[in-house]
């Protein structure tokens, strides 16, 4: 795919001004800051993807962190979720480095990239169903672009926007498949959906995610790269 285009559809991401809501939440958060990060000049706008234009595994995620890639301007950039994603994303060849701090820090994504169910920041971390369908379009260009192979979803939300996707798209069909940590679920036109724990604070600090279990998913998703 041309660079052209995917550079094209992220500009288009950041311009988007479907959620009134999201815009007003993701501009406050930048105005107030948090005093830890009170010398940054928050992005405060839709935060667009971020990865390999020829990427066969997209990650699908949540939505930015208020602090994080609200503040950065770069998916799972500037947080703790970022520091697991990306550290296992490195150890499984998907990364050139394990750490992702700023926007300019020289990371590069490997036949990977990352999109978010919802591209702006969400009071609560909770986007409404509303907004999420606003950003459905986004989604399915993403996968338009893209050579994908395998989808994984980051949390259950992820994996019933790539559920949905798919029904519109009449290649998911009869019941549809559980979420749950290293689920996988192959659709009839082949590409694989692939489920994990989010790697968010609520899950690393009690455990119910560890870092052995989320290396494993990056190996499965590798075993099912063709």
């Amino acid at each position: 795919m041309p660079v052209s285009q995917w550079n094209q559809l992220n500009q288009n991401i950041v311009a988007c001004t479907r959620c009134e809501r999201l815009l007003t939440h993701c501009q406050k958060i930048a105005s107030e800051k948090r005093k830890s990060f009170r010398d940054w000049d928050y992005w405060g706008q839709p935060v667009p993807n971020f990865g390999d234009p020829e990427a066969r595994l997209l990650i699908v995620g949540l939505a930015p962190a208020a602090h994080g890639a609200n503040r950065t301007g770069r998916m799972f950039t500037g947080d703790r979720s970022g520091d697991w994603l990306y550290r296992a994303m490195f150890k499984a060849g998907f990364a050139s480095q394990p750490e992702a701090e700023h926007i300019s820090d020289g990371l590069k994504l490997i036949d990977s990239a990352i999109t978010a169910t919802c591209h702006c920041a969400p009071p609560a971390n909770k986007p409404t169903r509303e907004e999420i369908e606003n950003c459905h379009d986004w989604l399915e260009q993403t996968v338009e672009l893209l050579p994908v192979q395998v989808f994984l979803a980051l949390g259950q939300i992820g994996w019933k926007a790539v559920l949905d996707f798919k029904k519109r798209q009449e290649k998911l069909t009869g019941k549809r498949p559980k979420f749950s940590h290293g689920a996988v679920y192959q659709f009839p036109d082949g590409h694989w959906l692939v489920g994990s724990y989010h790697p968010s604070q609520q899950n690393t600090f009690t455990g119910r995610l560890t870092e052995p279990m989320f290396d494993a998913v990056f190996e499965l998703i590798k075993t099912r790269l063709k």
